[in-house]
């Protein structure tokens, strides 16, 4: 049964009357959650004001508000692929709501946890000082699976390999944000914290008036700084581009959207030239420099001459260019390696190694599957613990130990055997719950959270809040849009619930909507989807086999 949280009575905590939640504490979670609204003698004192406003609201007017959500994000078209079929993106109406204090540890946390990746990644395609020391053994680097010897010799214009990072969260029973994994190569989903709160400043816009949230509105703006910064040593106005694989892709909508919002050009391979060990896209008005190319092609389809010969997703030579200073890919080629589910077992070591510090948020605790004794451990275990591949995403190859059959387990143990590098295994966390809309009630949902962090070489800069992705099953831990999950608008808030006549004055988020720099000439062309011409079939089944790369897990989504 669901327990909201362990501890004695918080302070400033009021009772829960007879409303849309009675009943909520009884209803079942995957096991003695923190619940993130109630606790065990009432309302958290963050969730106070969002908790009454919920309950003056009556059944109906909750549902009518969240099919307004429904029908915001039908008709914007903000979409994602599950099972081969664009759907709508579920959102729930029931923000996630983190007081200043506990976002202010998260903030430090990610920060810390990009700039030792940044070390990591400068150091393994360089002098490999950690694996010289014996901080990381050499084999867990040059046996995975994105590890690329291509990358060596590419030094960045201004040092940063990570522009953009996705820092996947948990919280435990205790109430402890921990880091579950890190995505450093295409982390995705940005575009879905943008829609969230465009959309829910429509649909609660009292909310925002009463509760002073921080706002999220000025990533385009931060991500566009940063890529800039990236540019090639000598460029005063560098022409950055949004590289997407194209309309097949299931992450299409946040490319269109991001290099919209940044009043850059979004393009695919084929509008890309490279000679001379220089990149120029093609326009109306003839080929134009191209500095950055902010990349949302994975590596192996990135570059025909160095990866997969028969891409058409990438452009020939990209690397070439990289290698000579230039062009900048943001995020980096290679960078895979860090998303190493076994190198994420070495961050903890490698954060003393590089800063000298102890790592401001916890990994959870984790049995490296190649290690003999906690393989021995692990097969001994299987039904008490999550297993995972150590290169897959999206919830793709994850078998929870007290969900599988005796045959699954079975099937597993063989797998382990056979390949005890390719995965790792954790305890079953009950990750936090929130509630969340389910019919006509609300229920608790477990979550996690994913911040967004950019670096422009001087500072990373975390965005507030980032996307929480909830399991809308009961009692299920899968979080994955790719696994039927959905999202909710997470919202940073004072540790002082300021009512109206404060909001706005600090930057908080009002019923505006992200700013948009308005239409590139790029885009007038493809304004209508173009009839691909010659090839164009090859290049949609590469879209798609790009896809179902990340699905089977061999890549990052959301």
């Amino acid at each position: 049964m669901h327990e909201a949280s362990p501890g004695a009575v918080l302070p400033g905590a009021v009772p829960v009357p007879p409303d849309v939640f009675t009943g909520y504490s009884a209803k079942p979670t995957a096991g003695p959650a923190w619940d993130e609204v109630l606790g065990p003698g009432g309302v958290r004192p963050t969730a106070a004001v969002v908790h009454e406003a919920l309950r003056r609201m009556s059944v109906d007017d909750l549902r009518a508000r969240s099919d307004a959500l429904a029908a915001t994000f039908l008709d914007r078209g903000v979409t994602f692929d599950y099972a081969g079929e664009e759907r709508p993106f579920p959102i729930d109406v029931v923000p996630r709501v983190l007081a200043a204090h506990e976002w202010a540890q998260v903030e430090r946390g990610v920060r810390q946890r990009v700039q030792v990746l940044e070390k990591f990644l400068a150091d393994v395609y360089g002098p490999m000082r950690a694996l010289a020391d014996g901080v990381v053994p050499r084999s867990v680097v040059t046996t995975s699976s994105h590890f690329h010897r291509e990358a060596f010799g590419i030094e960045p214009a201004n040092g940063v390999r990570v522009h953009v990072s996705g820092i996947d969260l948990v919280r435990d029973e205790q109430g402890r944000f921990r880091v579950l994994e890190d995505n450093v190569r295409v982390p995705s989903g940005v575009s879905y914290v943008l829609e969230n709160r465009r959309a829910m400043t429509q649909v609660l816009p009292d909310l925002f008036t009463s509760t002073r949230v921080r706002p999220v509105s000025d990533y385009p703006e931060r991500l566009l700084a940063a890529l800039q910064a990236a540019a090639p040593s000598g460029v005063d106005d560098p022409t950055v581009v949004v590289l997407t694989p194209g309309v097949y892709n299931s992450a299409y909508f946040e490319h269109a959207l991001l290099a919209r919002s940044m009043g850059v050009e979004l393009v695919e391979g084929r509008d890309l030239v490279c000679s001379g060990n220089r990149v120029r896209m093609l326009t109306t008005e003839g080929e134009r420099r191209v500095d950055v190319i902010y990349r949302r092609v994975d590596d192996e389809y990135l570059d025909p001459v160095q990866f997969r010969s028969g891409s058409m997703l990438g452009c020939a030579g990209l690397l070439n260019a990289a290698r000579a200073g230039t062009v900048t890919i943001a995020n980096a080629v290679g960078n895979g390696v860090a998303d190493d589910k076994l190198l994420y077992t070495y961050l903890p070591d490698l954060t003393r190694y590089y800063l000298g510090e102890d790592p401001v948020l916890d990994n959870v605790d984790t049995w490296r599957c190649e290690e003999p004794d906690h393989l021995e451990e692990v097969l001994d275990r299987l039904d008490e613990l999550v297993v995972k591949p150590v290169d897959g995403s999206g919830g793709k190859g994850i078998v929870i130990g007290p969900q599988a059959s005796a045959t699954q387990l079975d099937a597993l143990r063989e797998r382990l055997r056979a390949d005890p590098r390719g995965w790792i295994a954790q305890p079953v966390v009950a990750l936090s719950t929130v509630p969340t809309l389910v019919g006509d009630e609300l229920a608790p949902r477990h979550v996690d959270l994913r911040p967004f962090a950019v670096n422009d070489g001087d500072d990373v800069w975390v965005l507030p809040g980032g996307l929480t992705r909830v399991a809308l099953g009961e009692a299920t831990l899968v979080v994955n849009s790719s696994q039927g999950g959905g999202s909710k608008d997470t919202w940073v808030v004072s540790d002082r619930l300021d009512r109206a006549g404060d909001s706005g004055r600090d930057g908080s988020d009002g019923p505006s909507e992200v700013p948009e720099r308005g239409t590139t000439e790029l885009e007038l062309v493809r304004s209508v989807p173009p009839d691909a011409g010659p090839g164009s079939d090859d290049r949609a089944r590469q879209q798609e086999q790009q896809q179902q790369t990340r699905q089977q897990g061999r890549t990052t989504t959301c």
